[in-house]
């Protein structure tokens, strides 16, 4: 399994002792105001078991994230597949981080990370992000990566009841661009 490195953090596998600072984090309102409810411990604990599966499977996934100076677990952030039930097709980047480690560039320098690997150890084409309409962090975040909004690429996530969590907005950023611009992107049927 890859691990990943940057000046203040290192992206890892998971412990037995990530469990419960994660399961805190998934209970956190505030960190999952923009999903639909908070994770009970019992679903949280099955996250990182399939995170962890996944890392052992393909060496990549979403790696748990610690901050090099303390050794304490912030969150997790990496790469996936697309899920089948979205309206696109590719590799996803994302993150999620416990409160306290807000505000500090965590996010943006984790994901920078999992980007180069996807570029560089996976020769990915391209990268995308998803969030809600309404997550202007994570929106934040995706362009500080230079990631790149169409309003085309939004959609209606069916699986989240009707409101303000429904709508997402996709960002991309291709691992090279040529004359053309943007690369050309591959969308479900």
């Amino acid at each position: 399994m890859a691990e990943l490195r940057t000046e203040r953090l290192v992206l890892r596998a998971w412990r037995d002792s990530d469990r419960d600072p994660w399961a805190a984090m998934n209970a956190d309102p505030e960190v999952r105001r923009y999903f639909p409810d908070v994770l009970t411990p019992e679903l949280s604990d099955a996250s990182v078991r399939r995170f962890q599966a996944d890392l052992d499977r393909r060496g990549w996934g979403w790696w748990a994230v610690e901050v090099v100076s303390t050794g304490e677990f912030i969150g997790f952030t990496g790469l996936d597949p697309a899920e089948d039930d979205m309206p696109f097709t590719g590799v996803e980047a994302g993150w999620r981080l416990a409160r306290t480690a807000w505000g500090h560039g965590y996010a943006t320098e984790a994901a920078q990370a999992a980007l180069t690997f996807g570029f560089e150890s996976l020769a990915l084409p391209e990268i995308l992000a998803v969030t809600t309409a309404t997550n202007l962090r994570s929106q934040a975040v995706m362009r500080r990566l230079g990631m790149t909004h169409d309003p085309a690429d939004d959609f209606d996530d069916v699986n989240v009841p009707a409101g303000p969590l429904r709508r997402n907005v996709v960002y991309r950023r291709a691992a090279a661009l040529g004359a053309a611009g943007r690369r050309a992107v591959t969308r479900r049927p």
